[in-house]
């Protein structure tokens, strides 16, 4: 329980930055990125959102390292982004909640900034 809990504020610590409204976000211009890592950023989410499915135990492709998160990247942002009812949208709706926009956002910027371990 703990653990869930600490895991809750990394990850709304970490997506607060993220949720914003258009015009807040517009006032933002020229100020600098938050760096995403796939150690203090991404895996958190994937451990949270992922497991135990996709991690070892689980009976689909396991993403619980960095090499299998990045040559994963555009099918986890295809199926996160996918609508809940379609067939592939990820994580399957009996299982997990779905992720929300701050935490896809972390994903897409750690994507767009290379993957960096």
């Amino acid at each position: 329980m703990k653990k869930n809990i600490l895991l809750f504020a990394l990850i709304s610590i970490i997506a607060l930055p993220f949720c914003s409204t258009s015009k807040k976000a517009a006032g933002n211009k020229g100020k600098e990125v938050p760096k995403v890592s796939y150690v203090t950023d991404v895996s958190p989410i994937l451990q949270d959102r992922c497991a135990p499915c996709h991690f070892p135990g689980g009976k689909r492709r396991f993403l619980d390292t960095y090499a299998a998160a990045s040559g994963n990247i555009d099918e986890i942002l295809y199926r996160v982004q996918l609508p809940v009812d379609s067939s592939g949208f990820m994580p399957f709706r009996s299982k997990k909640a779905p992720l929300s926009d701050s935490l896809i956002q972390v994903i897409k910027l750690w994507k767009a900034q290379n993957m960096p371990n």
